[in-house]
Order: structure tokens, then C-alpha cells, then sequence
């Protein structure tokens, strides 16, 4: 397991959510400072504000692709067209190990079913109950090679 795999999944067992986990792990060296980081990312946890839709480890890989690979200019439209096509591939490469982007579809939930705002503890039996370590461990694999590819 790679180094930054590794500390973005102490991250989330040391309580982070699963996108602070991820994004927190890699902006620092990207220019955003850990605290800024864990901040931009704590909306993002269970799936956006545990509303269970996108992922939030997948949310702070795509967080990650845009501080590499972002575009700023909106008057070149192919920019915007090369960053959407790699944030596609980065989540067919995610789809590819975890079935699905969306995090109640992860955690193979009703749709109906709601969600209260409120975390829920983090017991031995949370993490044995839940994919989202592997997830964070998945992202945070993509954004090193993301980050070593964009060096080249």
C-alpha cells in the first residue's frame, strides 16, 4: 500500500470523514494548508451532508483532479472538456472496484430511507459494517497516481 493510501485511511479511522480523509491528505502539498482543507471537505462527508448521493471519498478525489488538472478560463471550452473527461475516468476507474459513485448505493441502502444529520459513532463495529476505508484507500490511490502522472 502506498504511503498517502495509508495516511488517508488513518485519516478517516481517526475519525475524519471520508472526502477530509482524502482531500486533507494530498492539498497540503497541492498549496491548501491541512486546516483550509479539512474545512473545504467537511460538507462533503456521507455522501454530501450524509444526504447519501456522490461519495465523499470520490468527491475528494475529484477535489484533487481539479487543484492538478482544473481549469480556470471559461473561454476555452476544451480545457473544460479535457477535465470533465478525466474526472469520467476517474470514476469508471472507481466504479470499477466499488460498483458506484453514489455512497447509499455503496452501502447498499434504500433510497427512501433518510438519513439524520447526525454521525454516527465510530465503533469497531462502524468499520466493520462500512466499505468506506477501502473507498478512501481507492481514491487516495487514484489521486497518488494522478499527482505522479501529472509530474511527468
Amino acid at each position: 500500500m502506498m504511503e498517502k493510501e495509508e495516511l488517508a485511511r488513518k485519516k478517516f479511522i481517526e475519525g475524519r470523514n471520508c472526502a477530509q480523509a482524502v482531500f486533507a491528505t494530498f492539498a497540503p502539498e497541492l498549496g491548501v494548508d491541512e486546516a483550509t482543507a479539512l474545512k473545504i471537505a467537511s460538507s462533503f462527508g456521507g455522501g454530501i451532508g450524509r444526504l447519501r448521493e456522490v461519495c465523499g471519498a470520490f468527491s475528494g478525489l475529484c477535489m484533487i483532479a481539479g487543484l492538478v488538472r482544473g481549469y480556470t478560463d471559461n473561454e476555452t471550452p476544451e480545457e473544460k472538456t479535457a477535465h470533465y473527461a478525466l474526472i469520467q475516468e476517474l470514476a469508471a476507474k472507481f466504479k470499477a472496484e466499488h460498483g458506484s459513485i453514489i455512497c447509499r448505493e455503496i452501502l447498499q441502502l434504500k433510497k427512501e430511507a433518510p438519513t439524520p444529520p447526525n454521525p454516527e459513532a465510530r465503533t469497531t463495529q462502524y468499520y466493520s459494517n462500512r466499505p468506506c476505508e477501502r473507498c478512501v484507500g481507492t481514491a487516495a490511490r487514484l489521486c497518488e497516481e494522478l499527482i505522479k502522472e501529472n509530474k511527468k
